[in-house]
């Protein structure tokens, strides 16, 4: 999306490196029964609507962004319902846990709650603020083995990050102590395009010069010459990039004095199936522990029910699923690794009653998935000026290493597209990832 954003309005050629456009932003469509991914829905509207990293739900954003989106396809608007699921217990308790703590047990909540009156203190890792925001009690109820999972075991080494996504105010924990509060957090609200996001990136795509099956094997920043897998040479004065920010640096062949920050990788199964007999209305929750590893389960169809097959509206008799699963980069699963781990995701959800019958698997893997930093890192900051020197402008979450939803992506896409000549093709390009 980022990478559309920017050849968008100067014109810019994007070099796509899949034959179809959005990245990981972009539904597909499956048939029941069926291993086939269609690109658009198809016209009998019998398949379920899936997104390649899970479901991109559209957050935040400036109003002109959003103006913008509503313009190329309507949207429709979603509150959030999302809960923490605690197996052990079974017991769902609405997101963010530590506002309502009224739902466990007394005990519980009592020690929970002076352990939060505590005057805060500095943190230099995340498994430290974790335990300075929402103290010992609840780390071991929930935040540190669902961040365990959630950061495929980095959270005791990297820094504290994206705190406003699970915020700490105890004047709401102690008022949900008691009774109900509102809302919290960064995605209470949020859009999607009603006829998908293929749409959007579809309709954004007519309008921008996309050159696919362009995948990016090696930049000569020197030179300025970026080399394509099928050996295309493009000269450039300047590049912008979607690319991850790590993996950039190792296509230049550059480095700087800090060492790379982390990412952690994801592996997103995606399910059709009858729906079960327990299977929870939330649009998702989190599992701080699970017998096959995922640490969130999302449910397309409680979102809406159109990523269900045309003949499941009426009867809403089915479920669309997404699962994920973290893992460190070196640590990804073998063919048959993740064959015995979707056959145990199958199998728990089938356990815990969200599914029955069931229709569509199929996993896909984002190699960079969350971005983390080590403390006090200067990496980013260093190698952002370093490609720059070398007239490579990095962009989006992965491009600038930070967690931004959709419309910042394209807020910052746009920003930078407009600032070069489309009217010279040697001026710019984009690398969309």
């Amino acid at each position: 999306m980022t990478g559309l954003a920017a050849g968008y309005a100067p014109g810019l050629p994007v070099y796509e490196a899949t034959g179809h456009h959005g990245g990981i932003c972009c539904s597909y469509y499956m048939r029941p029964g069926s291993n086939v991914r269609l690109n658009e829905p198809p016209a009998d509207g019998e398949a379920y609507r899936f997104e390649i990293g899970g479901g991109h739900w559209i957050f935040g954003g400036e109003p002109t962004v959003l103006e913008f989106i509503n313009r190329l396809c309507a949207t429709k608007i979603y509150f959030r319902k999302s809960s923490v699921f605690l197996p052990d217990k079974d017991l769902y308790v609405p997101y963010p846990l530590q506002n309502h703590l009224r739902l466990l047990d007394p005990a519980i909540a009592s020690q929970a709650l002076r352990e939060m009156s505590r005057q805060p203190t500095p943190s230099r890792t995340m498994q430290e603020w974790l335990r300075h925001s929402f103290g010992e009690t609840l780390c071991a109820l929930f935040f540190e083995p669902f961040h365990a999972l959630y950061t495929a075991g980095l959270y005791d080494r990297i820094a504290p990050q994206d705190s406003y996504k699970s915020p700490v105010d105890l004047a709401l924990v102690i008022a949900g102590a008691a009774g109900g509060v509102a809302p919290v957090g960064y995605n209470t609200r949020f859009v999607y395009p009603a006829e998908g996001l293929d749409a959007l990136a579809r309709r954004m795509a007519g309008k921008c010069d996309v050159q696919y099956d362009k995948r990016a094997r090696r930049i000569e920043p020197m030179a300025r010459l970026l080399e394509l897998d099928d050996g295309t040479i493009v000269e450039y004065d300047s590049l912008v990039s979607t690319l991850p920010l790590s993996l950039v640096m190792q296509m230049c062949g550059l480095s700087v004095e800090s060492a790379p920050d982390p990412h952690t990788s994801v592996l997103v199964l995606n399910i059709g199936a009858r729906r079960g007999p327990h299977c929870p209305d939330d649009h998702w929750i989190y599992v701080p522990a699970s017998r096959s590893g995922f640490h969130r389960v999302g449910f397309y169809s409680a979102v809406d029910a159109h990523f269900l097959p045309l003949s499941a509206l009426a009867s809403l008799e089915r479920v669309g699923i997404y699962v994920e699963r973290a893992y460190l980069p070196k640590d990804r699963p073998s063919q048959q690794e993740q064959a015995t781990y979707i056959q145990a995701v199958a199998a728990e959800l089938q356990h815990l009653g969200y599914i029955s019958e069931i229709e569509v698997l199929d996993p896909t893997w984002i190699e960079v998935a969350y971005t983390w930093s080590w403390p006090e890192s200067q990496w980013r900051s260093q190698a952002l000026r370093k490609l720059e020197e070398h007239g490579i402008f990095q962009v989006g979450r992965y491009g600038r290493w930070v967690f931004q939803g959709i419309a910042d992506s394209l807020r910052d896409g746009f920003a930078v597209g407009t600032r070069f000549d489309g009217g010279n093709r040697r001026s710019g390009a984009s690398v969309d990832d």
